[in-house]
């Protein structure tokens, strides 16, 4: 790719097209792009296939993770439980060191070519590992009942391997993809800024319509015909997935660094300057802020101590000593991020519930549809996403339209409010899930069947349709605003690590859902009484665990209503 001067120079070679190029984007040739001959929807349908894809491999892994760690290697339900969260906290951290490769090396497009092969290798290794445990268990048997049917531990090490190959190759894929899709949008032409607004609602809605398949089909197909062959789908979907890519290579717009320093750099030497003159009065910074005249953003009141790399530590104004002042806005947007960023946390131990927690609850309630033919229990995790699918298109094409007319906010609300919005549903959900798991408790004493753990309970599985639903309603306000928000709020060069930035809280989220899950085990599991997560669900309260994060939700909601208050966002389309 040309730099950003050497473009310049064509451009001027070529005033004819000016009108019709795009700023800050150039082709895959390193040519100026034409506006009518790239990006928008027809490019960003590619990238959202592309998505699809991943996601149909991902949740075909994630969602019946826990059932496949409990069945064939044989783990407890608590063991369980921590690894999914360990991997899903994993998976959704790595997208920070996939952001920083993107972002500072190799381009987003490129990132996404290699983590996708990677992707493609820890499926397929999966897929090998999982025929092989299989087939033990099978000869397993065949044998004498006293002999242990434990998976051998070198192959069990190996499928975690694979599980993580896969983390490492999500991690690469997920931030670039998104940041990549709307980058085809260009946020300075009013037209596309809208564009690029509704791109996030029809993004999550066409990732959860592809989950939703994952959760139907594929997970039928794990539990009852092979899970090699529910591993190995996943593998071929993203082949697919690569192969799209790439076809529409000629058609993305790819984004040029306007400045030849890295973001990393830029931001880290603000904050290095920072502490070399922390010694620095008021007076002298003031002075300085006069000198250069008054600052541009109303947010450089906030952490006015950032001012303070405006001095160079001996007093010298060579060049290259000295930060700007927009080098110290962009550490000041970046630092605005950190309280959404915390205040987002309790959300995402909620979120880590519906793939562990509530599967294992319908796994014990009757799950009949018709007689003869049972409903996978992780499949209840479709009841998200078909919420979602359902929700998307009514928020976008309705509440939006006559949210905009009043408000004048391309978005309908700001990104904050819908966050907001989606945090107090989650809380509800946890309401919803404590008292449905008290009735199911008391169901299972009524029928006695309290030591039965293996024996169904006769209460219907449907009863988990509500929380599953308020919690899919949930994701269409927090899950988007989050993605909009940590995409559009930080500079332009950090984009991917923005995204990256968003998915870190759902990593730290479950390594938090399963710290507190161990450390809740501990408590509980004393003087032989049964802890909150017992193996024997009847004897267990999830109930008391889930009024335990309906709480916190709710203290965490105050505190994060206190600092989006407060913020002062970084950029804005209008109408």
């Amino acid at each position: 790719m040309r730099t950003a001067k050497a473009i310049s120079e064509s451009d001027m070679e070529t005033p004819l097209l000016l009108l019709d190029t795009v700023d800050g984007a150039v082709d895959h040739k390193g040519q100026p792009v034409l506006r009518s001959k790239s990006g928008g929807w027809r490019s960003a349908g590619f990238i959202i296939c592309v998505e699809v894809a991943e996601r149909f491999a991902y949740y075909g892994i994630s969602s019946n993770l826990i059932t496949y760690l409990t069945g064939p290697l044989g783990q407890s339900t608590a063991t369980a439980a921590q690894n999914v969260n360990t991997w899903s906290g994993t998976a959704s951290l790595l997208p920070l060191l996939g952001a920083f490769v993107a972002d500072s090396f190799l381009g987003r497009y490129r990132t996404i070519v290699i983590a996708s092969l990677i992707y493609i290798l820890g499926l397929g290794l999966l897929t090998l590992l999982s025929m092989l445990l299989s087939l033990n268990s099978s000869n397993c048997q065949g044998t004498s009942k006293f002999l242990s049917c434990s998976p051998p531990q070198p192959q069990v090490i190996l499928f975690f391997c694979s599980l993580y190959l896969v983390a490492l190759g999500q991690g690469g894929h997920k931030p670039c993809v998104q940041a990549f899709g709307a980058d085809q949008f260009d946020g300075q032409n009013s037209e596309e800024c809208k564009a690029k607004s509704s791109f996030f609602n029809w993004w999550y809605f066409s990732t959860c319509a592809g989950c939703l398949v994952t959760l139907w089909i594929l997970n039928y197909i794990q539990e009852n015909l092979s899970w090699g062959l529910g591993f190995g789908l996943p593998c071929i979907a993203m082949i697919v997935a690569l192969v799209i890519f790439l076809l529409g290579t000629k058609t993305y717009r790819y984004s040029i660094k306007e400045d030849e320093k890295s973001p990393f750099l830029r931001i880290g030497r603000v904050f290095v300057a920072v502490v070399w003159n922390w010694r620095t009065t008021p007076s002298a910074i003031a002075i300085e802020e006069e000198a250069r005249g008054t600052l541009p953003h109303q947010s450089s009141e906030e952490f006015k101590f950032l001012n303070k790399a405006l001095l160079a530590p001996d007093g010298s104004k060579e060049d290259g000593v000295v930060c700007s002042i927009s080098e110290v806005e962009e550490a000041k947007a970046v630092l605005r991020l950190v309280p959404i960023w915390v205040t987002s946390l309790v959300y995402a131990v909620v979120f880590a519930q519906s793939s562990t927690f509530f599967t294992k609850q319908g796994a014990t309630m009757d799950r009949t549809v018709v007689p003869g033919f049972d409903i996978s229990a992780a499949s209840l995790q479709s009841f998200i996403s078909l919420s979602i699918v359902v929700f998307i298109p009514i928020y976008d094409r309705i509440f939006v339209p006559i949210a905009r007319s009043c408000s004048r906010i391309p978005s309908g609300i700001t990104m904050l409010q819908r966050i907001g919005i989606g945090m107090l549903l989650s809380a509800a959900s946890m309401v919803i899930a404590a008292l449905v798991e008290i009735i199911r408790l008391k169901t299972a004493q009524e029928y006695g069947l309290v030591d039965l753990p293996n024996v169904t309970i006769p209460m219907s599985i449907w009863w988990l349709v509500p929380q599953y639903v308020l919690f899919g309603i949930a994701d269409v306000f927090t899950m988007v605003g989050l993605q909009e928000f940590f995409y559009d709020q930080v500079p332009n060069e950090l984009r991917s690590v923005g995204l990256g930035l968003y998915l870190s809280i759902f990593g730290v989220g479950s390594f938090l859902s399963s710290f507190l899950i161990s450390a809740i085990e501990k408590a509980t599991d004393v003087d032989g009484q049964d802890s909150w997560f017992a193996n024997n669900l009847n004897r267990a309260h999830l109930d008391y665990f889930y009024w335990l994060l309906a709480g916190l939700s709710i203290i965490n909601l105050a505190a994060y209503l206190y600092f989006a208050k407060s913020y002062i966002y970084n950029r804005k389309c209008t109408i």
